[in-house]
């Protein structure tokens, strides 16, 4: 029986604003964090996402590769970013030119477990709790379902 190579969690070469607060342990690694942001417990923030001022990303929430994320912006727990829409019948492993970028407006808020494949959603939106956005937003509004719906514009 031969032993596990073990790697190590932790924030490596993050551009910190001021006052950011991280609750450990995390993965973050190669991102952009803006001022008074928070970020939960067991958060993994890959290389080159950037989040804007004043977010609040809450634990178990996976922002992948490719994703901005604006001002005032709240991500609730376990919301999950996807970059791979499996363009060729399975993972792209490794080949990162199919992999699609992600755009969050400001006062933006996904509720938990919700799923964000690579759109983009303007300003001032809400996304229910298990919502998947598979297809970009540009209203305004409460949006809620799978696939992700306008309830009610705001």
């Amino acid at each position: 029986m031969a032993d596990p190579i073990l790697l190590q969690a932790g924030i490596v070469g993050v551009q910190f604003g001021e006052r950011v607060k991280v609750v450990q342990p995390t993965n973050i690694y190669g991102c952009t964090i803006g001022d008074d942001c928070f970020i939960g417990p067991f958060v993994e923030i890959q290389k080159s996402v950037s989040i804007g001022k004043r977010c609040r990303i809450q634990s178990h929430a996976f922002i992948c590769e490719l994703v901005t994320i604006g001002d005032d912006c709240f991500i609730g727990h376990g919301v999950m970013f996807i970059n791979d829409l499996f363009s060729k019948g399975g993972p792209a492993r490794g080949d990162t030119s199919l992999w699609r970028s992600t755009r969050i407006g400001s006062k933006v808020s996904i509720g938990s477990n919700a799923t964000i494949l690579p759109v983009e959603i303007c300003d001032g939106v809400v996304i229910g709790a298990g919502a998947v956005v598979t297809k970009p937003i540009t209203v305004p509004g409460v949006y809620a379902g799978n696939p992700a719906r306008l309830i009610r514009a705001l």
